[in-house]
């Protein structure tokens, strides 16, 4: 198995470059370091930034790599990665486990989506660039380093400070039908109340879709909204994670919870654009229905404000297509290109999927 240590070339051996690290995947035991981005600023010109990683290692078995953080004001999985980091014994798992529970550290401690280094979208960045800015660069480690080295890559988000999003596991089509099938299996696993499948294409920039051109199952999630976290939202972030590790057989416990939460999920789809409502000028959003609520084709989404045209009348928003609200823009105030409402649809089988 090949080293996470950055393997310099003649050609590829500035210190102004790539990602730099001491955790080595070959390793048994327990390892706890960072990942080393160098990025000049204003206060420091060898300023780098740190990602904080956990790796442990306990002979053959299951190979995970679990990541939360990826956009920066998103806080269930970044709580839970960190105490299980905490919690974990390397006595007491099977395989290797990898943690990076704030792997966008300018974001996390920014508490923004975006790097405020670079501006970046770390999960619109793969498969990113050794020599580019500090997100490109942690994109192209993730997808040509770290992601082959597992076979499971768990990636934890939820709708951050501008959405309500309904709790969902999540996962993207991506690969050939026994892939597919095994990301399914996984994702229903970790017991979520409602599962959604994506429909990026092999080459989309999110880390999901890279998890699958590095040979991995990408498995992710959305378990809360609103930049903050809910009892709720903390147990069903705790009981997928511990419900992985129990269906790939990493653990044979509970780590984070004395008892898992498990559900019958609800398989959801997002297909197309027209399964959301967007403005189309600023204004300001008044919602009728919730995430979760389950609407109809042509029933009223909400209402859409214009404080700066006091005699114009309010503009009636309708849905474009029935199904489940997924998720809802929290902010009132909007502009134009804002997403306000999506409604997912129920899963339908590929032909490949479905049994003769």
């Amino acid at each position: 198995m090949a080293s996470a240590r950055r393997q310099a070339s003649p050609k590829d051996d500035s210190v102004h470059t790539g990602i730099f690290n001491d955790i080595d995947l070959r390793l048994e035991g327990r390892q706890q370091s960072c990942l080393s981005i160098p990025w000049s600023v204003d206060r420091s010109p060898y300023y780098q930034v740190k990602i904080p990683i956990v790796r442990l290692r306990r002979g053959t078995g299951p190979r995970l790599l679990l990541m939360a953080g990826n956009h920066g004001d998103e806080y269930e999985g970044n709580m839970a990665l960190f105490q299980l980091a905490r919690r974990l014994d390397v006595s007491a798992i099977r395989g290797e486990i990898t943690i990076l529970p704030m792997l966008n550290a300018p974001a996390v401690l920014a508490g923004r989506r975006r790097s405020p280094l670079d501006g970046g979208n770390l999960n619109r960045a793969f498969p990113g660039l050794d020599s580019g800015t500090p997100t490109e660069r942690l994109a192209h480690f993730l997808e040509h380093t770290l992601m082959p080295a597992h076979d499971i890559v768990l990636d934890l988000h939820s709708g951050g400070t501008s959405m309500a999003h309904l709790p969902t596991s999540l996962i993207e089509r991506q690969g050939g039908a026994e892939h597919f099938a095994r990301m399914l299996e996984l994702m229903l696993a970790m017991g979520m109340p409602y599962g959604f499948v994506a429909q990026n294409g092999a080459a989309a920039p999110t880390s999901l879709a890279a998890a699958a051109r590095a040979g991995a199952i990408g498995l992710s999630g959305e378990f809360g909204g609103g930049g903050t976290v809910t009892p709720d939202s903390m147990v069903l972030t705790r009981s997928a994670i511990d419900n992985l590790l129990l269906a790939t057989g990493a653990t044979d416990a509970p780590v984070l919870a004395r008892t898992v939460r498990r559900a019958q999920t609800e398989l959801l789809q997002l297909t197309s654009h027209a399964q959301a409502i967007y403005a189309t000028r600023p204004g300001w959003f008044e919602p009728a229905r919730l995430p979760g609520d389950h609407v109809l084709k042509g029933q009223v989404a909400g209402w859409y404000h214009d404080f700066n045209r006091p005699d114009e009348a309010e503009q009636e928003l309708t849905f474009g297509v029935s199904g489940v609200v997924l998720s809802q823009r929290l902010h009132a105030m909007s502009q134009a290109g804002d997403c306000l409402v999506q409604v997912a649809e129920p899963y339908e089988a590929e032909p490949d999927e479905r049994k003769p």
